[in-house]
């Protein structure tokens, strides 16, 4: 399976060797690599005091000169969470969501050989005794629907989710973008392989997510950006395009998607979230029952982000919409696409 799996890396690599040729250069691609494994270095010498301080000066000068990153944030957080949270609250969460996100990286590097060791489960329970009980039930979930489908917003650290996944024995598969740098793409892909859980492209992997849960596997996904093929549901109040894959695993392979988020509570501490599972309801109309699911869903993730919402990725265009349709336009469109999906 291993095999298999690289062989559709490589096809995948191929599909896009044509893109990669209008990008950069080779030179300039070996140079971002070399850039990012210098940094890789350095992070994991440098104490995690220190990176921080070095994460904030550099959110705070990408908040100021990504200055259309910081409208999207700052208009995300108003129509999500309230105007009433006032001026200066809503630009100093937006400023905060862009030091969330870049800590992410060297978080995961000061983890990682301690998340790798053999005891990690032992060692994540010594020092993170809360996430003892939440991941406990995410077991008890998974193994008693057989495997199930986790989802997770682009909130707190999610990289560091297939390492406690997998040091609590819940094997997963999670589909990924390939980087269009290949040198990138190896060295990233190496790096979350060392989880131990398997990592897929993303490009038609519907059947191979089917073909891990009859096996028994869990299966992880970020269904929480906007995509051209998706449905449009809820989210924060207004209608926003959302994967409908999820929902369509569940109602396949009849397993619960779980919501999960692993957050912070301090330098170098987390917490975690599951959801109660969330079971596909069989014999039902197979467009309400996915729109039902991926509303759920939806609002799982809410209740994650509204805890803590400083840690959301709110410079994404999540409410992005790619052609203005009327709502019986878009019911047809909801449609159309759950139908192509079977």
């Amino acid at each position: 399976m291993a095999e298999d799996l690289q062989q559709q890396l490589r096809r995948t690599r191929k599909k896009s060797k044509r893109r990669r040729r209008r990008g950069p250069n080779r030179v300039l691609r070996k140079s971002a690599y070399y850039a990012v494994l210098t940094a890789y270095h350095l992070a994991r010498i440098t104490p995690m005091w220190a990176l921080g301080g070095f994460v904030r000066a550099v959110a705070n000068l990408a908040f100021l000169v990504l200055t259309k990153r910081r409208r999207i944030a700052i208009d995300n957080i108003r129509h999500a969470l309230g105007d009433d949270l006032g001026y200066w609250r809503v630009l100093n969460l937006a400023r905060r969501s862009f030091e969330s996100f870049l800590l992410a990286p060297p978080e995961l590097i000061k983890h990682r050989s301690q998340l790798l060791r053999a005891d990690a489960r032992e060692w994540m329970l010594r020092r993170y005794p809360d996430l003892g009980p939440v991941f406990q039930k995410v077991k008890d979930i998974h193994e008693a629907s057989g495997g199930c489908i986790f989802v997770t917003p682009h909130f707190g650290n999610w990289e560091l989710l297939p390492f406690v996944s997998a040091a609590f024995g819940i094997p997963t598969v999670i589909p990924v973008r390939p980087l269009d740098n290949p040198y990138l793409e190896q060295f990233v892909y190496a790096g979350r392989a060392q989880s131990g859980q398997i990592f897929v492209p993303n490009r038609n992997s519907l059947h191979t997510l089917q073909q891990r849960l009859d096996q028994g596997d869990s299966v992880g996904l970020l269904p929480d950006q906007s995509t051209k093929r998706g449905l449009l549901v809820e989210f924060f109040g207004r209608p926003a395009l959302t994967t409908p894959i999820p929902a369509t695993l569940a109602i396949m392979q009849q397993r619960p998607i779980v919501v999960i988020a692993c957050y912070r509570t301090g330098r170098l501490r987390f917490d975690g979230y599951a959801s109660d599972p969330i079971w596909p309801r069989p014999g039902q109309d197979q467009r309400q029952e996915t729109e039902r699911l991926c509303l759920a869903m939806n609002r799982e993730m809410e209740k994650i982000i509204r805890l803590h919402p400083e840690q959301y990725f709110w410079m994404h265009n999540r409410w992005k919409r790619y052609q203005q349709t009327s709502r019986r336009e878009r019911r047809g469109e909801n449609e159309k696409r759950i139908s192509n999906i079977d």
